[in-house]
């Protein structure tokens, strides 16, 4: 991967929206923390939410305590890491992981499978680092709770084997105190979970799987000087102006793709960081994760902009190619998140609707009720939608169609499994390029509830774009969460839907797909879907 940060910008001519940039001093007022830059709507949440722009120089206290923890735990032969932790909390230690080469078991999930391969794998080797800003996230919290339980059951002290990170003053940081956890990190709190990759929320469990988490911050600090520059040739206002003006022209729709940069995953974290920052008041930015070769990179929809991770052998027509090592790439992109944000017209460090599908989900396990009636049963999936888009329609293919045919010229079919990732039902993942093709619309993939915590924003606070195809399985072998009156089966039940509630009462086309046999349904699904 290269050292040298660059931006080059294809077919979009970003002179005057840089110009402007430049003039106001957005990069420089950005590095000063001015929250003034998006609004006085904006000011409070941008006054509390600015510390991502110099944790390159900040985080460095926390390299010799993560250092030394990691040899203490390497010590006593405790050398598997697993992470609880949603959305910012997961996210980038993923990608530092994975492009590090280095094992870190990620949970962001309450599939009750994916829960159980975690408690089965060495867990006398094990230590768990639970993540989470607000310290009351039901899914980490939930995880933290059976590994616990498990830890004690096998005769191991619980306290001794987990790590927190949290912001100050949260429950987590209350509970790890008075249980008496391993240790407790404790993050700027100035910092929202989507730009926090460089906080201890990215640096802990990736060092303490092996990571060089000096490096990522020599990489920040190398660029971070040009990124604060009020200069034409600023990587960040080149790439933050491209992602801005594009929505404002109807370009509102960003497809990321890796082409040898060396970095693994990185489309997924920036997903997020785009999703969660720009999707609301009805405009913003639909991020793609995607493949070199995939359609919407190859495409030329006009609503589109292909934004390459690396050196392609050749630049798109229209697009950005970005190149520079992960620690810089995470800098520029908060960055450019930030300036596209004021080119949009949005608060970039707020997520409103987030919170309506958390609360439809608890609302849905202290009542819980019955499972809604299926419009019709077919070949073992139990089909549901949202008012009118089951009418007339009797078979599984029918209602993929009746929900296909409300994609409009400039819309996106949104692809949400409520599954299980890594296990057996991660075929399904399969489907998400051949469906881009047949409807020759952009299409994303989402595992729930990770998705949540990152396009689900977008969902429900972008514009009206969208159609929506949940996919659910039956749970054979649930677990209980301990202290807890609900199990990892009826919370996931819960939170899809929930979800779907809330999406349909935004008006969205949901069509929901429940898999009383998951292999089989996934195998019939993906000859229908594809």
């Amino acid at each position: 991967m290269t050292s040298e940060l660059t931006v080059a910008v294809h077919g979009v001519d970003t002179t005057d929206a840089v110009d402007r940039l430049v003039a106001d001093k957005v990069a420089s007022r950005t590095a000063a923390k001015d929250p003034t830059l998006w609004g006085p709507d904006a000011e409070a949440e941008a006054s509390i939410r600015l510390g991502w722009t110099d944790l390159h120089e900040t985080s460095r206290p926390l390299l010799a305590e993560i250092e030394a923890l990691q040899a203490e735990l390497r010590a006593e032969g405790l050398d598997r890491i697993v992470l609880a932790g949603m959305g910012g909390s997961s996210l980038a230690p993923e990608v530092i992981t994975r492009t590090a080469g280095v094992e870190l078991t990620v949970l962001d999930t309450t599939d009750p499978a994916a829960i159980k391969r975690a408690l089965a794998d060495r867990l006398e080797r094990t230590v768990l680092v639970v993540s989470s800003k607000s310290g009351t996230t039901v899914e980490t919290d939930s995880q933290r709770r059976v590994f616990e339980a498990a830890f004690t059951d096998a005769g191991i002290d619980a306290a001794s084997r987990i790590v927190a990170v949290t912001d100050p003053g949260s429950a987590l940081a209350e509970t790890a105190e008075q249980s008496g956890y391993r240790r407790l990190f404790l993050a700027d709190p100035n910092v929202g979970g989507r730009y926090s990759a460089l906080t201890a929320f990215g640096l802990v469990p990736s060092a303490l799987a092996g990571a060089d988490i000096a490096a990522l911050l020599d990489e920040a600090d190398a660029v971070a000087g040009r990124l604060a520059d009020d200069a034409s040739d600023n990587p960040a206002l080149l790439l933050g102006a491209t992602l801005g003006i594009g929505v404002a022209g109807g370009r509102d729709k960003v497809a990321i793709a890796d082409a040898g940069s060396g970095i693994s995953g990185f489309a997924d974290w920036a997903e997020q960081l785009i999703a969660e920052s720009t999707g609301k008041l009805g405009t913003g930015l639909l991020p793609i994760a995607a493949d070199i070769d995939d359609p919407e990179i190859r495409w030329s929809a006009s609503d589109v902009l292909p934004a390459i991770v690396g050196t392609p052998e050749s630049a798109p027509d229209t697009g950005v190619v970005v190149t520079g090592a992960l620690g810089a790439q995470f800098l520029l992109w908060e960055y450019a998140t930030a300036v596209a944000g004021r080119l949009i017209g949005i608060n970039p460090f707020d997520q409103p609707d987030v919170e309506s599908a958390k609360v439809a989900a608890r609302s849905l396990l202290d009542a819980r009720p019955e499972p809604e009636t299926p419009a019709f049963v077919d070949g073992g999936v139990e089909v549901r939608g949202s008012a009118g888009l089951l009418d007339g329609v009797s078979s599984l293919e029918g209602a993929v169609e009746s929900l296909l045919s409300q994609l409009d010229e400039n819309g996106y079919l949104a692809v949400m499994a409520y599954l299980d990732r890594e296990g057996a039902d991660s075929d399904l993942a399969q489907v998400r390029v051949p469906l881009a093709r047949r409807t020759v619309r952009p299409t994303t993939y989402g595992w729930g509830p990770r998705f949540l915590h990152s396009t689900g924003q977008y969902h429900k606070g972008g514009p009206e774009q969208g159609v929506y195809l949940q996919v659910t399985g039956a749970i054979s072998d649930d677990l209980a969460v301990p202290d807890r009156p609900f199990t990892f089966g009826q919370l996931i039940s819960a939170q899809a839907a929930g979800d779907a509630t809330v999406l349909a009462e935004h008006g969205r086309p949901v069509l929901r797909l429940h898999l009383t046999d998951r292999a089989k349904g996934i195998a019939r699904l993906r000859e229908i879907l594809q």
